[in-house]
């Protein structure tokens, strides 16, 4: 998963459990919030009474006999107001916040009440207490309006942060998506690379940049150094090799060896016929790599795959092998090299030949692909390839544990220059195999157009 997706999952989840998490706290608070707004109201009305008697006295609230108690409601029943004298010489009261019960018009309401006294003195001769309540019913009503308030504010403003916070995501991390995007997909080798410094202004992401930079020049050094010493070496190689073995025949053609030193001499020429092929595969390799080859001609796969089994032909017979070729579509391939192409294939259907059973098969599939591209498959039904093994198929000189079910003796550099050569034509070449059911070589090659300048070697 992209970090960009991690970062927006990460924060949608954090806004979710902030929302969860005041789904919980806001209630209680918002129920203070009510209360308390209802404490001021009631104080609000308590001073807009104190003023009122001040300025005009009992009068506009008592009724009849000044002992009578005075009550007012008002029409919804959710205020009242009430005027109650105390004994002569009775303790005053303190003021007080309760909830409690009230009897209005045949119905028990609940009444957030504050409690107060007025003492004796001024425009009265006698001390009352004040009581002046508010419904229960509006404090909830109030209670409910803020709870839903704060809880869709909390989720408004969650939803909010998260696209912001995706968007900002997005743009702080786009340096990072350019130095994936545009300097490392599709580099195939290390020439490819481009070391354009990228716009950003984060520091990490300058520093990654410095260092991806610093690194691919040491792999460009290193990789140049390889091609030169490779070369190098195997052109140095070439020469004794072919002195030794114009000395081995040149003692041969004398008379007097004996029989044994002759066996000898035989035994040492094959050593070194193989090591004078090594050095030649070397060679083409390093002359591959380091494009000395012309891609200047339209090769037909179907007459190379005709050709190659032609000449293997002895060889596959010997073993009992039949072979299937069935290439269809447009298989020529433009800006090629025929010689390569045919090492190329001679190398894959010559494994198949090498590491299948007695009176096995062997078949070369061709298809078109999609976009232009061209897709060959060599199959064989060998006794496969161990699954830890597939990713050593294309190393140089990687041999295998021959005691590993399916693993065959040693591949030498055969897969390794059909990997290069397939480079160099722009194809890509990977395995499939299955143990006890056999191997898969398939060449994916892209669209008829002119492969890159380079390809990545074989390790």
């Amino acid at each position: 998963m992209r970090l960009e997706a991690k970062l927006a999952i990460s924060n949608a989840v954090s806004k979710m459990l902030l929302v969860l998490l005041g789904a919980l706290v806001i209630p209680p608070i918002v129920q203070q919030v009510a209360v308390a707004h209802t404490d001021s109201h009631l104080r609000e009305k308590k001073r807009l009474v104190q003023t009122l008697i001040a300025r005009d006295g009992l009068q506009a609230f008592e009724r009849g006999e000044r002992a009578e108690t005075y009550a007012d409601y008002n029409i919804f029943k959710q205020e009242y107001i009430t005027l109650t004298p105390l004994p002569e010489g009775a303790p005053l009261p303190p003021e007080r916040i309760f909830e409690e019960p009230r009897q209005v018009d045949q119905q028990v309401e609940d009444f957030r009440i504050l409690s107060f006294a007025l003492p004796a003195g001024g425009l009265h001769q006698r001390a009352f207490r004040l009581e002046i309540g508010s419904s229960l019913e509006t404090v909830e009503l109030l209670t409910a309006t803020l709870r839903q308030l704060a809880l869709w504010v909390l989720v408004a403003a969650s939803l909010l942060t998260v696209v912001s916070d995706a968007a900002v995501a997005h743009y702080l991390l786009g340096p990072l998506r350019e130095l994936i995007v545009r300097k490392l997909r599709g580099i195939r080798q290390p020439s490819d690379f481009n070391f354009e410094v990228i716009d950003t202004q984060t520091t990490d992401f300058r520093r990654l940049d410095d260092r991806l930079n610093s690194l691919m020049r040491q792999v460009q050094s290193a990789f140049a150094k390889e091609r030169e010493f490779m070369s190098n070496v195997s052109h140095e190689l070439l020469t004794p090799v072919s002195i030794l073995q114009s000395r081995f025949e040149n003692m041969l053609q004398d008379p007097t060896l004996p029989e044994a030193h002759a066996q000898q001499i035989v035994e040492s020429q094959r050593t070194l016929h193989r090591l004078r092929n090594t050095v030649r595969t070397l060679l083409l390799i390093a002359n591959i790599e380091n494009e000395q080859y012309l891609r200047e001609e339209s090769v037909r796969l179907s007459e190379v795959v005709a050709d190659v089994a032609e000449e293997l032909d002895d060889r596959r017979q010997q073993r009992d092998i039949d072979l299937e070729v069935d290439l269809t579509g447009p298989d020529v391939r433009p800006h090629a090299n025929a010689s390569l192409m045919h090492t190329l294939l001679r190398n894959l259907l010559s494994n198949a030949i090498k590491y299948n059973h007695e009176g096995g098969r062997i078949r070369v599939l061709g298809r078109p692909a999609p976009g232009g591209s061209y897709t060959l498959r060599v199959e064989d039904t060998g006794p496969g390839i161990a699954a830890e093994n597939i990713p050593y198929l294309f190393d140089r000189f990687r041999r295998f544990n021959s005691n590993a079910p399916g693993s065959p003796e040693g591949y030498g550099l055969g897969l390794p220059i059909a990997q290069t050569i397939a480079g160099f034509h722009g194809a890509t070449l990977r395995a499939e195999s299955v143990v006890g059911q056999g191997t898969a070589f398939v060449l994916d090659f892209g669209p008829n157009a002119s492969p890159t300048a380079g390809f990545m070697p074989s390790s």
